[in-house]
């Protein structure tokens, strides 16, 4: 098999959600019949963070997802992609309230916008780690972590509730295909 690892290391943004779909579609141009994504980010940008695990999900190939160490926020949507997902026994998930800035004066209107927006979100953040995680020993309350208890979890905590499917530390060989999406 034609395995060929991406290390995602940086923000969701615009700019590395467009390098990682460059970058997949390289691999599969190069023959890739699986990708394996090492993801090590703080998060970001809900639009980008959702558009690259709905792209991640529609690839032809399967898609694994690692934690390398830490995924965070809107990481997790990233992750969550993954067919077979896996962390480093070092590794951590954090789950917290979403936040905004603006910039400037804003209007009744714009402000409603904006809430309706995250709570939007919320919801449909809540719904993918639900259905991504569905049948696992503990059952992740993500809207109260979105809203105000923010939660970590270990690798460990991570395998109970359904994040991955094993602890597995993922040794890269030497002769691997890799290829990187950094900020």
């Amino acid at each position: 098999m034609a395995r060929h690892i991406i290390h995602f290391t940086g923000p969701i943004n615009s700019s590395t959600c467009g390098n990682l779909i460059t970058t997949c579609t390289r691999a599969l141009q190069q023959g890739a019949d699986i990708l394996q994504i090492n993801i090590a980010t703080m998060g970001g940008e809900c639009s980008y963070g959702f558009t690259l695990y709905n792209f991640l999900r529609s690839l032809p190939v399967p898609v694994h997802t690692h934690n390398l160490g830490t995924v965070e926020s809107m990481g997790n949507i990233l992750f969550l992609a993954g067919e077979r997902r896996t962390a480093c026994v070092l590794s951590k998930f954090l789950f917290h309230p979403f936040h905004w800035t603006l910039h400037g004066s804003v209007d009744h209107s714009r402000m409603a916008e904006y809430a309706m927006s995250l709570d939007y979100d919320l919801r449909l953040y809540a719904q993918i780690v639900a259905e991504r995680t569905e049948g696992a020993s503990e059952v992740l309350d993500v809207p109260r972590y979105l809203m105000a208890y923010p939660r970590i979890l270990g690798a460990k905590e991570a395998l109970a509730s359904g994040m991955i499917d094993a602890i597995d530390e993922m040794p890269i060989e030497a002769d691997a295909c890799q290829h990187s999406v950094h900020a």
